[in-house]
């Protein structure tokens, strides 16, 4: 019996000091983990706040490029398993020219991370398709935030 104790106390002590030495790694691919969370947050200040909110054209389409994104980096194996929905709260009284804003320095934000080095080269091609998805929904949210006279 005290043999079993002795055991069973070994036992957590190295689940104890494998699970610490665990919460320090980052993971392998943090700046993309980060990207994905300014991606989502990037999709809301652009989605409907409210039922009755009115998305155009152009809103849906760089939502459509924001999707693509998220899509392609969770193609390369980056996925945090949070859903498109999982973002910080958009304030209710930003306005739209101020969401715009938002928006822009946010894909700003997951532009300079994902360009950040690679040495995987299956995630070569993914990353490249997620820039060329972000810069063009950045395209058209710089084009809807013109138009808007907010930029």
């Amino acid at each position: 019996m005290k043999a079993i104790r002795h055991c069973a106390v070994i036992a957590i002590f190295v689940a104890l000091c494998t699970a610490f030495t665990f919460a320090d790694d980052p993971g392998r691919h943090p700046a993309y983990l980060h990207a994905l969370s300014d991606l989502r947050d990037a999709r809301a200040h652009l989605d409907r706040m409210t039922p009755s909110d009115h998305i155009d054209a152009e809103q849906e389409h760089a939502i459509r490029e924001i999707d693509a994104a998220i899509g392609e980096i969770k193609q390369a194996a980056i996925d945090d398993g949070k859903n498109i929905g999982d973002h910080m709260p958009v304030d209710a009284h930003m306005d739209r020219p101020g969401r715009y804003r938002k928006a822009l320095e946010l894909l700003d934000r997951a532009h300079h991370d994902i360009s950040e080095k690679e040495d995987d080269r299956f995630a070569h091609g993914l990353r490249h398709r997620a820039l060329q998805h972000i810069d063009e929904a950045h395209h058209i949210v710089e084009h809807i935030a013109r138009q808007t006279s907010g930029y």
